[in-house]
């Protein structure tokens, strides 16, 4: 199976994905989410795997809307603790490091840590990729913030661990398909999908109300707006349950006066989320 996934070799999307399907996964890096999209639906990946959501930034917003397609559907998800590292070149010390280079919000999350050691942030496009140039540099007092796998990948030393100020850093991650690859028997535990509102008052409480109104725990509500109709919104959400399920059918039937549109995003296999972090 040939998954797809947005960054270089050793970002912490392939560092979950590996976590999920295996080490011997073949897993493809793309610069772009739309890339594994676009692979995705020509036949080649079978599998795309993006992360939707994180603990402390929010929502991934591209790759959230990249899902509400009607060609793919959600096989499974997934968590990853982000223990953000500081490597370096071969032999390095911390005291000798004077700028460390990684994408904006990993240099935001371990701010602390940078401050503590007069550490100068550098703004970089991702991870991964600063890793790649750092390993390519003869520069023993740049670092990079990145994965422990970025440190396997360019052999690049850990000099620390856990850098980041917020311990419980998790991303959560989603696996999805082409409709028509999608596995019959597949546990459904939690389902997402997205709605827009007709343009009428109360539009919106009336859907939550009936979601309240069927016992449906919600454990998910995000707005988006939608680029071809000026201020008006499309909504995703995710609950406990199936789309199979006739109490979350007899739902999503009642929620049709109020709505223009629904786009069932999957019902999957519900994962385990980490309560703390203990890598």
């Amino acid at each position: 199976m040939k998954i797809g996934f947005q960054g270089h070799r050793g970002a912490y999307s392939e560092l979950a994905l590996r976590e999920y399907f295996g080490k011997d996964a073949k897993a493809f890096g793309y610069d772009m989410s739309e890339s594994v999209l676009e692979n995705l639906l020509s036949g080649e990946l079978d599998i795309g795997f993006f992360p939707i959501e994180n603990s402390i930034v929010g929502n991934v917003a591209v790759n959230l809307d990249l899902l509400n397609h009607d060609e793919t559907v959600i096989i499974g998800e997934s968590y990853l603790n982000i223990n953000h590292c500081l490597l370096v070149k071969p032999g390095v010390k911390l005291s000798e490091i004077k700028f460390a280079h990684s994408h904006p919000i990993a240099l935001a999350q371990c701010r602390s840590f940078l401050r503590e050691n007069k550490i100068e942030p550098v703004s970089a496009l991702d991870t991964a990729g600063s890793a790649i140039k750092l390993s390519k540099l003869d520069a023993p007092d740049h670092a990079v913030i990145a994965s422990s796998l970025c440190s396997e990948y360019y052999s690049l030393d850990i000099c620390r661990v856990n850098i980041q100020t917020e311990q419980n850093n998790i991303t959560r991650f989603v696996a999805f398909v082409k409709k028509e690859n999608e596995t019959r028997n597949l546990k459904r535990e939690k389902t997402s999908l997205s709605f827009s509102t007709n343009h009428t008052p109360g539009a919106l409480l009336n859907c939550i109300q009936n979601f309240a109104n069927h016992n449906i725990n919600l454990t998910k509500i995000e707005s988006r707006p939608i680029p071809t109709d000026p201020f008006h919104y499309i909504f995703y959400v995710d609950f406990i349950g199936s789309s199979q399920d006739q109490n979350i059918i007899d739902c999503l039937e009642k929620m049709k006066g109020h709505v223009q549109s629904v786009n069932i995003l999957g019902s999957y296999p519900m994962a385990k989320k980490p309560t703390r972090n203990d890598s």
